[in-house]
């Protein structure tokens, strides 16, 4: 009997809620609607078990398996490989560059480096075209073993289902899976109760078992139904008797291998070298698995021991019973015997269909340096970083570099191994690596790149200030050696004290200006675009007042459409914080919309996170929150997929700009302690900023001085202390800090007459108004809103208005007063600015207005996603190119606008073209 009493129906012993629950998932999948569960639970506790009883119930279906190997984990897209394999008839009916990064990273055709979220985009089109006609269930097991490259893959495509019949269930053990699966739904799969643990144990155990020895087995099993299982089998029936030989108290994982190991133990030592060979070999490929045997001298016949021990099955491909089994005779074996097996399988693997995989295992199968492996690994890197396998050339690099003898090309592997495994974020062995360089004999050259690999670990690693002083040092070796490229490393070196900024540990923006200062460019070299930024960037470091020519010239060059995209692609980002400082909207709005669009359109997805995060503070002073809003959406889905972590810079800026402020709070907060923590001084200036606008917005205007305060604290940085001297005067106005206010307001204006747009001239004068009386501030705010009115940023328009209006109020015009305030009201709600919109109100109301508070909402209540979709397709564009845009299948597109033409009373794409979207 079954705790549930009675058996299941489902034929599993004790899991009739769960199988209920797969059955429930199967017919919503029925129905149209995506699922995705992941089984989560200890080894043997009947995950797999789960999986085969869902087999059992999708006839008709289509269905894609993948088992994570714990020995491919190295191999970049093994896993992917196994999910696509089945679905390849449905290729070609993919875009372009989606179809042809599918063929490259499977090798089926020679072609650049697909990029990795394109990988991801391209296998979520592929399973929504191959769930076109018939339901689709995407199995994945032992997800723990998975490659990163294709866990993260796995983890996007499940986050974008939505409106495909597709069913994508996963199994994989707590603590130690890929992070790529965090927050996707669960079904925790736990032990079984007693009742039904007793009753498998009984079941399965032949001869008398003493009580008290049930008991302890089952106690000690926590109802986990492979240790029921398994356990007992390593015992003599007197054992079961009579209470001898009872577990100890190691984990159950643990048990249950040592379990199998015990059982191999048994079985003659040439069943266990084929095992072992078995264990080596993940592909279950019976042919290769027989090759190698005779090259080991063992005939396969020798399989049958443990076949009939219920540990190995032989069939069109080669099973274990658990994939214990398989790493309990791996780590059982004596390295000798590991040796022997690699060389063997090696041998037995084709040099031309696989070489890759031959590297690899002799690769396990050396113990000393050995020249002709180290040079087989180094093109088999080559060959993976062609395919976008960046885990697994770091893989072949790390291994190379250690078979390697001959000290320089030793440093040469070591340099470019330690750029992979910091690409692939093993900051360990890249550091490993690092020094292994360091202790050779490195030319000049190389100790720059040291340096630079240093700068690059340093920065990626903890995003703090210890790139700057590397990256510097590295462009001063440089510079007899390559002076454009030790110009280059200056800017870089620019960019990473600008980001270390106030929690910089020695090396300042002024250190580097001076650098770059004494390295110009010699008379016969053509300046490039990064030459004339770094000039503009010494220029406001060292004289800002005199500094506007340069701005102009590089933000000049860099809006020209002449520059080759590989020039733009490296510089829009760097262009558009020179632009965002001098106050130019025109060419931070053009430079960031080209970034976005560059590297959509040329497929250099890894470039997004920059684009994005330089777009959406852009779209917010322009007052398109809503766009802005999906950025944020977008940036977060680039973040899952290319497993990056960076900080949610956009979706605070959005969230305090809109007063959420919870959300903001929040945001703040863990932004606070992490940039601190990881010495990210731009993160500190841009959430104290965030701060004050948040607190501005809401009248606590003492809160919004300390922070604008924080915001303002190091007069070297550049962008976010430029806006946090706008929020210090409004604060210090209002709570009585005139000389605060006049300071912040000098600072400002000295920084809107190096750039001389409308925006910064805007803002000037709005500082100045807040500090006047009579006329003359009047005059100003009128100044203000004139120069703000021509510039883009409606945001800060608004701003304007708003100031004017309540200086009006206080000056006892209240009629004049309600107009601004009207105008200001209107257009924050319009633009989903709740907290100054209620400031707005409020204001009115004071002022003797009786109209109704505008509602803020989004057009006729639309997601972001929806408004981006919608905007889109008013556009033009087509459902597999909005899919495309924002990493969604074109069906989950058009189940998007069914709803958008439903909320706003349109039929059509034709009809979006009239209708006003957020």
């Amino acid at each position: 009997m079954t705790g549930d009493g009675a058996e299941s129906a489902t034929g599993l012993l004790g899991r009739r809620v769960e199988c209920e629950a797969l059955d429930r998932l199967l017919a919503e999948v029925l129905a149209g609607a995506s699922r995705v569960v992941i089984l989560r639970g200890d080894a043997g506790v009947g995950k797999s078990a789960l999986l085969g009883y869902l087999s059992g119930q999708v006839a008709g279906w289509r269905i894609a398996a993948v088992t994570g190997v714990e020995s491919e984990m190295e191999l970049a897209y093994s896993g992917l490989h196994q999910l696509c394999t089945p679905l390849l008839d449905h290729l070609d009916r993919l875009p372009a560059p989606q179809r042809d990064a599918l063929r490259t990273v499977f090798g089926l055709s020679a072609g650049p480096v697909p990029d990795g979220l394109m990988v991801a985009l391209a296998t979520l089109s592929l399973v929504a075209e191959a769930a076109e006609k018939d339901p689709l269930i995407c199995f994945v097991e032992d997800a723990q073993w998975l490659d990163r490259s294709s866990a993260r893959v796995f983890g996007f495509v499940a986050r974008r289902l939505l409106a495909e019949r597709v069913a994508f269930v996963c199994a994989a053990r707590p603590g130690t899976e890929s992070d790529v699966f965090e927050g996707l739904p669960a079904l925790w799969i736990t032990g079984l109760r007693d009742g039904d643990a007793r009753a498998l144990l009984l079941g399965n155990v032949y001869g008398p078992l003493d009580t008290a020895v049930c008991d302890q087995i089952v106690s000690e099993s926590h109802g986990n139904p492979l240790a029921l299982l398994e356990l007992p089998r390593t015992w003599s029936a007197g054992d079961l008797a009579g209470g001898f030989g009872l577990p100890d108290h190691h984990a159950v994982a643990g048990k249950i291998e040592l379990s199998y190991r015990r059982r191999l133990l048994a079985l003659p030592s040439d069943t266990r070298l084929l095992i072992l060979a078995a264990a080596a070999e993940p592909l279950g490929d019976v042919a290769l698995l027989r090759k190698a045997a005779a090259s080991l001298g063992v005939d396969m016949v020798v399989a049958a021991p443990a076949m009939d021990a219920g540990l190995l099955r032989i069939r069109g491909r080669v099973e274990f019973a658990h994939p214990l089994v398989r790493s309990a005779s791996y780590r059982a074996a004596d390295v000798a015997d590991r040796y022997r097996v690699h060389r063997a399988l090696a041998a037995a693997t084709d040099a031309h269909a696989d070489p890759d995989r031959r590297a690899w295992h002799r690769a396990l199968a050396t113990s000393g340096p050995d020249a002709g492996v180290a040079a087989e690994l180094e093109h088999s890197a080559g060959r993976a970083s062609a395919r976008g396998g960046l885990m697994a050339a770091a893989a072949f690099l790390t291994r190379a570099t250690e078979l390697t003898a001959e000290p320089a090309d030793r440093v040469r592997l070591a340099l470019t191994g330690a750029v992979a495994n910091v690409q692939t974020g093993a900051f360990e062995i890249a550091q490993r690596l690092l020094g292994t360089a360091r202790e050779g004999p490195a030319d000049e050259a190389q100790r720059a790149q040291i340096d630079m690999v240093g700068a690059l670990l340093a920065f990626t690693s903890k995003r703090g200030s210890e790139a700057t002083p590397l990256l510097l040092a590295a462009a001063r070796r440089l510079e007899p050696l390559d002076l454009q490229l030790a110009r280059q490393t200056y800017l870089d070196a620019f960019s990473a004290a600008q980001f270390a900024a106030r929690l910089n540990g020695g090396v300042s923006v002024v250190d580097v200006a001076r650098a770059a200062r004494a390295a110009p460019l010699t008379p016969e070299l053509q300046p490039t675009a990064g030459d004339l930024l770094l000039d503009a960037f010494s220029a406001l470091v060292e004289d800002y007042d005199g500094a506007s020519q340069a701005c102009r010239t590089a933000l000049r060059r860099l809006r020209d459409e002449q520059i080759p995209s590989n020039e733009r692609l490296r510089w829009l980002w760097q262009g558009c914080v020179l632009a965002l400082e001098v106050w130019d909207d025109e060419s931070a709005y053009a430079l960031s919309s080209r970034h976005l669009k560059l590297a959509r359109e040329t497929g250099a997805l890894s470039e997004l996170p920059l684009a994005l995060g330089s777009r959406t503070p852009v779209l917010v002073f322009c007052g398109e929150l809503s766009a802005a809003a999906a950025l944020v959406q977008e940036a977060r889905s680039v973040r899952e997929a290319m497993g990056v972590d960076e900080a949610p810079y956009g979706a605070l800026t959005v969230a305090a700009w809109r007063g959420q402020v919870t959300e903001a709070g929040e945001l703040i907060e863990v932004t606070l302690r992490e940039a601190g923590a990881r010495g990210e001084g731009v993160g500190v200036a841009i959430s104290e900023y965030a701060h004050a606008v948040l607190c501005n917005s809401l009248g606590r205007y003492d809160e919004a001085l300390a922070a604008a305060r924080r915001a303002c604290e190091d007069p070297q940085e550049m962008v976010a202390h430029n806006w946090g001297l706008a929020e210090l005067v409004e604060s210090a106005t209002r709570t009585g800090h005139p000389e605060l206010a006049t300071e912040a307001a000098e600072r400002l204006a000295m920084k809107a007459r190096a750039g001389r747009t409308d925006w910064g001239l805007g803002m000037a004068a709005r500082a100045r108004a807040l500090l006047s009386e009579g006329d003359d501030a009047e005059h100003r705010f009128r100044e203000a809103i004139g120069h703000l009115g021509r510039a883009r940023v409606r945001a800060e328009l608004a701003r304007a208005h708003l100031l004017y209006g309540e200086w009006l109020r206080r000056s006892n015009r209240p009629g004049d007063a309600r107009g601004e305030l009207s105008t200001a009201s209107e257009m924050f709600a319009a633009m989903g600015m709740e907290g100054f919109a209620d400031r707005a109100h409020r204001e009115l109301a004071i002022a003797g207005s009786t109209a109704r508070k505008h509602t803020i909402e989004t057009r006729d209540d639309l997601t972001a996603q929806e408004a981006q979709i919608a905007r889109l397709a008013r556009e033009g564009l087509t459902n597999p190119e909005i899919g495309a845009q924002l990493f969604i299948s074109a069906r989950t597109v058009e189940w998007h606008l069914r709803k958008v033409f439903s909320k706003l009373g349109v039929s059509s794409r034709r009809q979006l073209r009239g209708t006003l979207i957020r």
